[in-house]
């Protein structure tokens, strides 16, 4: 788990923050300056806050639990998407449904029906139906995919969550707080950084600046999988030869 280097997360433009107008006094202690009435990101403040917040991460998969992650905004979708199907995580990346968290039950029927529309059409029992039904059906499962793809594999609720731009997200920010849920974010200069247990400031629209930040925090992710993965072995080995 190496991570980058002040000039990276330059390059990257992880410093740019919003308009001076647009900015929330409570980032103050995260803001280097203003140059052109655009607030400047402390990247020293960054790089420290990544650090804390991967320790943490790791921490959580290490443990044998699921952080989900969530990102609906365009420019960062794809991004968080591959990131969080590499480690095997939940993700959320098209439309944030109210109660996907809170009213976990429901969201998991709806789960199960798209589950179940892909079984028939795999082993043949729609063949007696007619082209416009199978056609209905077929439309209905593509779009329960794409809103609940991300959370396919999850029996269970994840121990937190990880958002990019956590006012775009007030609504996952909001379910994850009344499950007290850890809450990891990339915040920027238009938000409170008080709203998240660890909060990341951070360019938070360019991708390159996404990018580069979530890719950190899933080799950290990563590295807590192989350990524990490591320990697990171990552990059977030992179990073995007793």
């Amino acid at each position: 788990m190496s991570k980058p280097s002040y000039k990276e997360l330059l390059d990257a433009g992880v410093h740019f923050g919003h308009l001076r107008k647009k900015w929330n006094p409570k980032m103050g202690p995260y803001i280097f300056m203003e140059r052109k009435g655009i607030h400047i990101i402390d990247l020293n403040r960054t790089l420290e806050c990544m650090e804390r917040t991967a320790q943490a991460m790791k921490a959580i998969a290490k443990s044998g639990r699921k952080i989900m992650f969530v990102a609906t905004k365009k420019q960062a979708r794809e991004i968080v998407a591959d990131a969080a199907r590499s480690v095997g995580m939940p993700f959320v990346t098209e439309r944030w449904l109210g109660g996907m968290m809170t009213n976990f039950s429901t969201i998991k029927r709806s789960v199960k029906k798209m589950q179940r529309i892909d079984s028939m059409l795999q082993d043949g029992s729609l063949s007696s139906v007619t082209k416009k039904e199978r056609l209905t059906l077929t439309r209905e499962r593509n779009k329960l995919e794409k809103v609940l793809g991300g959370i396919a594999n999850m029996n269970r609720l994840p121990a937190a969550i990880f958002v990019v731009d956590i006012t775009h997200e007030h609504i996952a920010i909001a379910e994850a707080h009344k499950l007290n849920m850890k809450t990891f974010a990339m915040v920027d200069t238009n938000s409170d950084p008080n709203e998240v247990d660890f909060a990341i400031p951070a360019n938070d629209d360019a991708s390159k600046s996404v990018k580069i930040i979530t890719e950190y925090l899933v080799s950290a992710i990563q590295e807590g999988l192989n350990e524990r993965n490591s320990a697990k072995a171990k552990k059977d080995a030992a179990a073995a030869t007793s």
